[in-house]
């Protein structure tokens, strides 16, 4: 979990980034940056399964992080999009506290949209932060002003499809950053029963094989799963520096209390149960049936 960072605006722009918005922070951003900027899609690993290699389209920049245009199995065109990133990325308020959950808070933020080659072609405006929390799991979800319909006739830009089924051991799967427009390449090494870093404990976590190096301002990108082509997770912390449960440096924890720290590795949070508490244009229904997304404190 990356907080954002400001003072990395003017190094950007000395590297000829121009209103390239803030990094998250990372103690490895400064020397990641130049590389970061020069993997485009003209570089970007092409899957090795699915129905077309992974690239840029439907994902999206935000001012601190990174996030997604995304659609659900039961959306319809007239729907108004939604956009997917993390919980710490949210800027109405401060990042969501330990069993915080965040609903219907009205919102103007915008999301630059990016086609296959990571170019922008347009700007997405959010009417609400629709959901938000860092509470089991790491997610916000923006809805927007233009439905799905509106933004593929003005851009020509499809939304991706959330995967509604379990993310698989093994599987080939593309980390897609819309922030550094660059790409990151592993396989899902297994799943965490409790990750933990600081205050927040998110439950069933996907952890990458080391080969997805994500760095700040890679928080809330897409995860694709190669072979279906669908969003299977949304990426959202590593374990930077080997400490223990501590901001950066989240551990995993199992049934029985035991405690590792790996050091280098990086998470994501499963996705597959968002469908389920979205009903008629793509407003979250956290009573729907089926949705087990946490919700707000009863007053």
């Amino acid at each position: 979990m990356r907080k954002p960072f400001l003072g990395a605006l003017a190094a950007l722009a000395l590297l000829g980034a121009g209103a390239a918005p803030a990094v998250a922070a990372t103690g490895q951003d400064a020397t990641a940056t130049a590389t970061a900027q020069s993997t485009s899609a003209r570089s970007a690993p092409a899957a090795q399964h699915g129905p077309k290699p992974v690239d840029f389209a439907g994902t999206v920049a935000l001012s601190n992080c990174s996030g997604s245009l995304v659609r659900l199995p039961q959306s319809r065109p007239g729907d108004a999009g939604l956009i997917l990133s993390n919980g710490h990325c949210i800027v109405e308020q401060d990042m969501p506290g330990a069993g915080e959950v965040v609903v219907d808070v009205p919102s103007k933020r915008t999301f630059s949209l990016l086609n296959g080659k990571a170019e922008k072609v347009g700007t997405l405006t959010a009417s609400k932060l629709a959901y938000a929390t860092m509470t089991d799991t790491d997610i916000s979800l923006y809805r927007l002003t233009d439905s799905y319909a509106a933004i593929e006739k003005k851009y020509g830009i499809k939304a991706l499809e959330l995967d509604t089924k379990h993310p698989r051991k093994g599987r080939d799967i593309t980390v897609v950053s819309g922030y550094w427009k660059k790409t990151y390449a592993c396989n899902i090494d297994g799943f965490v029963y409790r990750l933990k870093e600081d205050e927040w404990t998110w439950k069933d976590s996907v952890r990458y094989t080391s080969a997805c190096q994500t760095i700040g301002g890679t928080s809330g990108s897409p995860v694709i799963d190669n072979r279906t082509g669908k969003v299977t997770a949304v990426n959202n912390t590593g374990n930077e520096d080997g400490e223990r449960c501590t901001i950066n440096n989240p551990c995993e924890v199992t049934k029985q209390g035991k405690v590792t720290v790996r050091q280098g590795i990086n998470y994501a949070q499963q996705t597959y149960g968002i469908a389920r508490c979205v009903s008629a244009n793509s407003r979250i229904d956290l009573d729907r049936w089926g949705c087990r997304l946490p919700q707000p404190a009863k007053k």
